[in-house]
């Protein structure tokens, strides 16, 4: 248990460090480019960004994805994003519940976040590699009551714990895990990748299997295999993890692909998502939603209006996008 504990200390450290360290570095958004519409016909202030997912109503189409999962300083980074989340109207999803489901803790996952944000989706989440072995369905159901969620993400992250010190290898028999907790629950399940995306034939398989919607957290943003490279002393671990940086599916190809293969699923764009003009090309590509981890992680730190700051400008920039392009 300390070194999960210790591991995704470590991974809050790293993410943060990349954000500075990637800032410049190209991005596959700037090959979508949209096309200019001289006459908008809009108000641009009444401009409505409103959105349904997943049976809710949320103000704006942005979700705050899952990125604190047990350390001691998840539960000030949860109450931030929490309270900001339940002013901007929008859903919130949480860090893994790994920890504080095999501990019997909180891990700053606990009913505080509905005190914060009682109006939102929360999104609880779980990764898929433990739902065979070491959860069962009523400890999968305890991580829903736990944060009384909306939904249950399960996280896809194969190649990272592939790269891991003592990671979960054995993926076999894992769809069939994913397919009974989606008839074991009553809320829906989000099935989530980490920064190597979803393709098609995936999302039609975890869709066949009771998936109600796919975020597909693709190549472009934090880089999870990096990340296990700057935290392993492993030579071996550390080869391979350079040989596989720069795998995945870019995000603007996984949405696209998706929605022309599966027109009626919900579409979650995330993966390298850096502002509002990027979040209007991913709803142009067919995503409903947006959702950002990486770039919101540094403002959750410290205050609950750093988060409000970030997500006004997401908006302006959302806004322009879509009411200035055909």
């Amino acid at each position: 248990m300390t070194e999960i504990l210790k591991r995704k200390t470590d991974h809050i450290e790293l993410v943060l460090k990349q954000r500075l360290d990637a800032a410049e570095e190209k991005s596959p958004w700037d090959q979508v480019i949209l096309t200019h519409n001289a006459l908008p016909e809009e108000d641009l202030r009444n401009f409505d960004l409103s959105t349904e997912f997943l049976g809710r109503q949320l103000k704006l189409p942005f979700i705050i994805s899952s990125m604190t999962g047990g350390p001691f300083k998840a539960e000030k980074i949860n109450a931030h994003l929490a309270e900001a989340a339940q002013e901007l109207g929008i859903a919130m999803g949480v860090g893994s519940q790994r920890i504080a489901l095999l501990s019997e803790g909180d891990n700053g996952l606990t009913n505080n976040l509905r005190k914060w944000a009682p109006d939102i989706p929360l999104y609880a989440n779980l990764g898929a590699a433990q739902l065979r072995d070491d959860f069962s369905q009523s400890d999968v159901q305890k991580a829903v009551e736990m944060i009384a969620a909306d939904a249950l993400i399960i996280h896809l992250n194969c190649l990272q714990e592939f790269i891991q010190k003592d990671g979960d290898t054995n993926w076999h028999g894992l769809l069939d895990a994913i397919e009974n907790v989606c008839a074991y629950l009553d809320v829906p399940v989000i099935a989530k990748e980490v920064g190597m995306g979803i393709s098609v034939g995936t999302a039609s398989r975890l869709v066949n299997a009771g998936v109600k919607a796919i975020d597909v957290a693709g190549k472009g943003g934090t880089n999870f295999i990096k990340v296990e490279a700057e935290r392993n002393n492993d030579p071996r671990l550390q080869a391979l993890a350079e040989i596989f940086k720069d795998w995945g599916i870019a995000t603007p190809d996984a949405v696209r692909d998706i929605r022309a293969d599966l027109p009626d699923i919900p579409v979650i764009a995330s993966g390298g998502i850096r502002h509002g003009l990027d979040a209007a090309k991913a709803i142009k590509l067919g995503a409903n939603v947006i959702a950002q981890a990486g770039p919101v992680l540094r403002a959750a730190t410290e205050s609950t209006q750093l988060v409000l700051d970030h997500f006004e400008f997401m908006e302006s920039g959302l806004r322009i996008g879509l009411a200035c392009s055909e």
